[in-house]
């Protein structure tokens, strides 16, 4: 199952055919150990954490969630209930009760958390570099920086292990290393989402 290309898509045409989504959950974590990168992930959900939450989800239908099995990672200033929210320091981690609005909405359109993805800390900075977990590899060239700070969801994004992945950006955090890793960074209108569940800059 690793030539699973995860664009939703794919993923949904595959659903209807030929994959169950305890396929895509053991392809994301094949993927997270054949990128060999500890730098990606500061918290990953369990197996059983998401076969659970897919079960969570009934039968296939894309009407009503369109988002239905498509997995996803979450940069960890945004809280995810029961995960550990860290901003890359560990003295300031709390577990929060509840998800933040924008997991929320895509949790309720069927997405699926595979984790919390590292960052520049406290999400200040642009390299992706300044962080006290290892530092995500740049999946284009491991010899670049993997731009910051929203890094580990781009890399994640990059290297297939997530259809997409959440970032915050300011003043370039997720455009920029959306950038460094040929992917796209999209930044909302200020306002078209909410950040409620986001630490502060």
């Amino acid at each position: 199952m690793s030539d699973i290309h995860f664009d939703i898509g794919s993923l949904h045409a595959a659903y209807q055919s030929v994959i169950g989504i305890a396929d895509v959950i053991d392809t994301v974590l094949a993927r997270i150990e054949a990128a060999g990168d500890p730098g990606i992930f500061i918290h990953l959900a369990t197996r059983a954490e998401m076969l659970a939450a897919a079960d969570a989800l009934g039968p296939f239908d894309p009407v009503a969630r369109p988002l239905w099995g498509i997995p996803f990672a979450v940069k960890d200033n945004i809280d995810v209930a029961g995960m550990p929210t860290t901003a890359a320091c560990a003295e300031y981690a709390y577990t929060p009760a509840r998800d933040a609005a924008v997991v929320a909405r895509l949790r309720a359109a069927g997405a699926l958390v595979v984790g919390k993805t590292n960052l520049d800390q406290f999400a200040t900075g642009l390299v992706g570099v300044r962080t006290p977990w290892p530092i995500p590899r740049n999946a284009i060239d491991p010899k670049l920086v993997p731009g910051g700070s929203s890094s580990g969801s781009a890399v994640a994004t990059a290297r297939g292990i997530v259809s997409f992945a959440l970032g915050t950006d300011t003043a370039g955090s997720g455009r920029v290393p959306a950038g460094l890793n040929s992917v796209v960074g999209l930044k909302p209108s200020v306002g078209a989402l909410s950040t409620a569940g986001v630490v502060p800059a």
